[in-house]
């Protein structure tokens, strides 16, 4: 198995911030610089970027697949805060088919507050954030699935819904779910094709490496619990909570590779870095990565 002590398969998240001819080079020298796979945020607007300039995760994504071949490109991670399963079940076949069966959904709860939220005022708010992010997997899942779907549930309902042409890839597009909580640790042992975690904030790394020990021991835990094979699923960590910016250099991100494969991550995800504010960095730190990292990946 990848990860446990072993080699990770290494990902770059590009924010949706650019003009389409910034972006389009990027999502290239992605596949290009050897990178297993590349993601991109699902928001309507984020954090300190909220005034930022921003496009939609599925246009981002479908313009992607049509400038690469080889990488998986994925959401991370979409959220019933804005989604509904009916019309992003439409959005995720599409991506599916025009990348060729290399889509891979990331789907988390949502956070209870922040722009995704307080932009709709009270109309979306949930009583039971992770009952709604339940029934969001649950409903995504049969409608990729199936088709002719009835669903009836306390914040969703499906009446005979149809997914022609279904996925690419079978049964349907992998998801990787978001989960640090027990409740949606058992969700995510029990409908992942893979997990991810950001950890628990902390000021120091040290206390951030701590935090992942914690939640995969609890994730190894709701695997046994529905007795699947901690083999068959992928392991994703996701940097960018961490105290320090993993490609601040190239050996802060070797050390990162490292400590994950350690804990048993399969999967990395790093923020491509930006001129300035949230994952701050020199780009050119990727052509070191891509000749000195990556090629001692695969």
């Amino acid at each position: 198995m990848i990860g446990d002590g072993g080699v990770v398969r290494a990902g770059i998240t590009i924010l949706p911030e650019y003009h389409w001819a910034e972006a389009k080079p990027r999502w290239q020298a992605a596949e290009a610089y050897g990178f297993a796979h590349a993601w991109t945020f699902d928001h309507l607007g984020w954090g300190p970027l909220v005034d930022h300039t921003w496009f939609g995760a599925v246009p981002t994504l479908s313009a992607a697949a049509a400038v690469t071949s080889r990488i998986e490109l994925g959401f991370m991670v979409a959220s019933p805060n804005f989604r509904h399963p009916l019309s992003f079940a439409r959005d995720v076949l599409a991506v599916d088919d025009l990348s060729d069966g290399r889509c891979t959904v990331g789907i988390g709860a949502g956070g209870v507050n922040g722009y995704d939220v307080e932009v709709f005022g009270d109309t979306t708010k949930a009583t039971s954030p992770f009952r709604r992010y339940r029934e969001f997997v649950e409903l995504l899942d049969a409608l990729l699935t199936n088709d002719r779907v009835d669903y009836s549930g306390e914040y969703y309902t499906a009446v005979d819904a149809r997914n022609a042409p279904g996925c690419v890839q079978r049964p349907r597009t992998p998801f990787v779910l978001a989960a640090n909580g027990p409740k949606a640790l058992a969700l995510a042992a029990k409908h992942g094709e893979g997990w991810v975690t950001l950890g628990t904030h902390h000021d120091s790394l040290d206390g951030w490496w701590r935090s992942l020990a914690e939640v995969t021991a609890r994730f190894d835990e709701a695997l046994d619990a529905e007795s699947r094979d901690p083999a068959t699923v992928r392991r994703f960590l996701q940097t960018d909570a961490a105290p320090v910016f993993s490609l601040s250099s190239v050996e802060c991100y070797r050390d990162f590779l490292g400590r994950a494969g350690e804990l048993g991550f399969t999967d990395v995800l790093a923020p491509w870095p930006r001129e300035s504010g949230p994952f701050a960095g020199d780009e050119a730190i990727l052509d070191t990565v891509a000749s000195d990292v990556l090629p001692s990946l695969t």
